[in-house]
């Protein structure tokens, strides 16, 4: 089969261009670590508000202006409803379900996770700006879906 000058030339390029970005790529997943989430975290949905750490949803100080929020979604709330941290801070976000799945979504931030019951999910969030910061649940879980919601303070 013959190919033409240029048809060869641009199969050159184009093939280079290919491994190069395939190389970039894969330099950099290996090197920053960046793979998918491999280890999956679970707990017992019927017994998870009686198991620690979820059986007092809270926040708590874990060092300077980095807290460590353990929440709880549930039919139609979350748990705790209301956070304040100071601004610039930097919180660790666990959460489950005990019932069904839930959306876990922070309005203006790039927090947005899927609740499912039994599997704890974790999110880093920094507050640099000041406000209200409004927690709602994005994937529809029942008749007062529209009521759940929380809000984190950041003053």
């Amino acid at each position: 089969m013959h190919l033409h000058r240029y048809e060869r030339i641009w199969l050159i390029i184009g093939g280079a261009t290919l491994v190069l970005f395939l190389s970039i790529v894969g330099v950099q997943a290996f090197a920053t670590d960046a793979h998918p989430p491999g280890s999956l975290v679970t707990v017992d949905p019927k017994t998870v508000t009686q198991e620690a750490p979820f059986n007092k949803p809270s926040l708590t100080q874990v060092g300077e202006k980095e807290y460590k929020a353990v929440m709880v979604a549930r039919m139609f709330s979350f748990q705790p409803g209301q956070m304040e941290i100071p601004a610039g801070s930097t919180v660790h976000f666990q959460i489950t379900s005990p019932d069904v799945v839930h959306g876990f979504e922070i309005a203006g931030t790039n927090v947005n996770m899927m609740v499912v019951p039994g599997h704890i999910n974790r999110a880093t969030y920094t507050f640099d700006r000041p406000g209200e910061y409004l927690i709602v649940c994005n994937e529809y879980c029942g008749t007062g879906h529209q009521v759940m919601g929380g809000k984190i303070i950041v003053k």
